[in-house]
């Protein structure tokens, strides 16, 4: 672990101590913030806490297979000696899941563009995944690995590490993958259903995604607008991971998906070759992630927000885009 031994024992004391915790993640939840927050919050449940887990904008459909989905509610209620944020870089990002709530005790993450928000900051930038800093939590509490949270964080490890294939995957990451298919997990049919499989409607969607492909050099983008998805049928908020297909494009060092938002704002998702880091274009634009994958969502029309960011990434590209 890279993290601050001192800060690392201070948290786990803080949840040792703590009985009635709340624990939330950003918004536009991924396969890591889910596994993080049902990671936890499971394991702290099985520890005879009294826990709280809450998410802003719902669960991805792809990911309500997972155990105890249903426990996670949309508002908090009541008070709490304890509020945990996983896998969020910025405090804004968790939308109205703290409304009127106090300051959060501790924040678990592994995104280098972090604010450190909290009064803890447990982040580790080696971690693959934030379910990797979970596991290390879980295992210095003393609480068992059930299937519920294994899954759950395996869940985190694949969809982050895009099935064990990014450049951040160590000895450590593989460990503890061996460690959570010996609860009897199924590897398979979690790769299955995070990375393979696809809904009629999403694989509709994409279809919008590759017509309106376009390319600049070794930079390539997409949009897709409201009516793409409506007419898909597509009902979620993201673009069904299309961004990460398009990294497989021969010749291609930095790919863009423009995603129109109903609020008047436009979701950007940055992806790279290692030599880049687009959480740097990302940061500036108020959003955050990885050097190889980042996100933003930008208030303005469509044409104005990929116009901003297209300037701007290709300035990255060029050699004269610096922060």
């Amino acid at each position: 672990m890279t993290l601050h031994k001192e800060v690392f024992v201070l948290a786990i004391e803080r949840l040792k101590i703590a009985q009635r915790i709340l624990v939330t993640t950003h918004i536009h939840p991924d396969g890591d913030s889910i596994g993080s927050l049902l990671g936890i919050g499971l394991a702290l449940i099985d520890a005879g806490k009294e826990v709280q887990m809450v998410l802003d904008d719902g669960i991805p459909s792809d990911l309500r297979f997972l155990q105890d989905c249903d426990k996670i509610l949309n508002r908090p209620d009541g008070s709490f000696d304890l509020i945990l944020i996983v896998d969020c870089s910025d405090l804004e990002r968790v939308g109205k899941a703290l409304a009127g709530l106090q300051k959060p005790d501790i924040n678990i993450d592994h995104h280098a563009t972090n604010m450190n928000f909290a009064r803890i900051n447990l982040v580790d930038t080696c971690a693959s995944a934030t379910t990797e800093i979970i596991r290390v939590i879980i295992e210095e509490l003393r609480i068992p690995l059930s299937q519920p949270i294994a899954n759950a964080l395996m869940t985190g490890l694949i969809t982050d590490t895009i099935g064990f294939r990014t450049n951040n995957v160590t000895p450590r990451t593989l460990r503890m993958a061996s460690e959570l298919l010996e609860t009897g997990i199924n590897l398979s049919d979690l790769y299955h259903r995070t990375l393979i499989r696809r809904s009629f409607e999403s694989a509709h969607l994409w279809g919008f995604g590759l017509k309106n492909l376009e390319r600049n050099g070794r930079l390539i983008w997409t949009t897709l607008s409201l009516k793409d998805r409506e007419t898909a049928g597509y009902p979620g908020r993201d673009d069904a991971d299309l961004i990460n297909f398009l990294t497989v494009i021969d010749g291609v060092d930095i790919a863009l998906v423009f995603l129109e938002q109903k609020d008047g704002s436009v979701k950007v998702s940055w992806r790279a070759q290692p030599e880049y880091d687009v959480s740097r274009l990302a940061l500036r634009f108020g959003g955050g992630g990885h050097p190889a994958a980042a996100g933003a969502e930008i208030q303005g029309s469509l044409p104005y927000v990929q116009t901003s960011v297209l300037n701007l990434t290709l300035s990255l590209l060029e050699g004269g885009y610096d922060v």
